[in-house]
């Protein structure tokens, strides 16, 4: 395995981020290669923790001759983020000089080249980042994003242009959901990864082995070594089941039997006032049509100070917010409807 260090300059004099890669070497040039990141959004780390439970095991597949594919590994994609504190909160989402989400303004190109990635010479530090990960992991044919959920079940976002041929890869990981999308307006770092292969050749797409998703792990407090464990082992049964390292003790991913749905079937459940949520529901938890959701109290103690959210449709409760104050209109939860929402959102669910 070999290590680099990557450095992105600030926008002030003394001023710079750095991050390592890892990197290992394939034996074989025809076998598909993987590139994996974590944190993109900085305070989110069940996949940086899932990336140091799948070190070991790569490390012997490397001394044992069985790594095929040349695999890149950032396990903290986001210096910048992961140095933002505000009021001594970690604020890892949003990069405060531009007020932009990490996972946003991607550059989306017109095909896998990276002579197209823009001049960055003049740019803001985060879109130096945004840059260099984009060329990095570009030319890859397995693409993970590494994220997590508030609260969660473990899901992935997939283009319809790669599904069901990616099923193998949701099976491997052993998640309970699959969310698919086909349009990308927001340029997050998934559908600047898929994006430029939408146009080209069949022979140059090669969807039969490409492999690019947005990995959720649950929620942002699952940072636990047992679940980094199991992680990191569907991790490495994708890069079996895809022929980046050879390991015949194990065996074909099975089909997946989790739940399928277009983003347009997600209710995310606005609330209608702002105050304390007392929720009814739990991730993984099915409903029908017409169940409580939450109570949300916001004049507590006074006549008619609660109000009631009722699920619109029948459907699996994916997620929901782990801070229990809402505003008026933010966001309760996830539901993944058996049918499409009548609050259906294009493009990406949240900012």
């Amino acid at each position: 395995m070999h290590r680099s260090i990557e450095r992105i300059a600030g926008d002030s004099e003394g001023v710079s981020y750095e991050f390592p890669v890892l990197r290992f070497e394939g034996t074989d040039k025809a076998a598909p290669s993987a590139y994996l990141q974590a944190a993109l959004h900085a305070g989110e780390l069940p996949g940086v923790v899932a990336i140091d439970a799948l070190m070991p095991m790569l490390a012997r597949a490397e001394a044992e001759g069985r790594i095929m594919g040349a695999i890149t590994i950032v396990p903290w994609a986001n210096p910048i983020g992961r140095a933002q504190y505000h009021f001594g909160e970690h604020q890892g989402r949003f990069h405060l000089g531009t007020r932009t989400n990490f996972n946003r303004g991607f550059p989306l190109l017109a095909a896998p080249d990276t002579a197209l990635l823009p001049d960055t010479t003049l740019a803001t530090p985060d879109q130096r980042l945004k840059s260099r990960l984009l060329q990095l992991s570009l030319g890859h044919d397995i693409v993970l994003d590494l994220h997590c959920d508030d609260e969660g079940l473990p899901y992935l976002y997939i283009h319809t242009s790669l599904w069901p041929a990616m099923a193998d890869c949701a099976a491997a990981m052993g998640v309970d959901a699959v969310l698919l999308w086909n349009e990308d307006t927001d340029g997050t770092f998934e559908g600047a990864s898929i994006m430029p292969y939408q146009n080209v050749p069949a022979e140059v797409a090669r969807f039969d082995r490409r492999v690019a998703t947005t990995v959720e792990y649950r929620g942002i407090l699952d940072v636990d070594g047992e679940l980094a464990a199991s992680d990191a082992e569907g991790l490495y049964r994708l890069l079996v089941a895809r022929g980046v390292v050879a390991d015949p003790a194990l065996a074909t991913p099975g089909a997946f039997t989790g739940t399928v749905a277009p983003l347009e079937n997600i209710d995310m459940m606005p609330a209608p006032k702002g105050g304390a949520v007392v929720y009814d529901v739990k991730p993984g938890d099915r409903v029908a049509k017409g169940a409580r959701l939450a109570k949300i109290v916001h004049a507590p103690g006074e006549t008619g100070g609660s109000m009631e959210v009722f699920a619109p449709q029948a459907g699996l409760i994916l997620t929901r917010r782990s801070r229990r104050i809402i505003r008026a209109g933010e966001d309760l939860l996830k539901l993944v409807g058996d049918k499409r929402s009548d609050d259906a959102r294009s493009g990406t669910l949240e900012d």
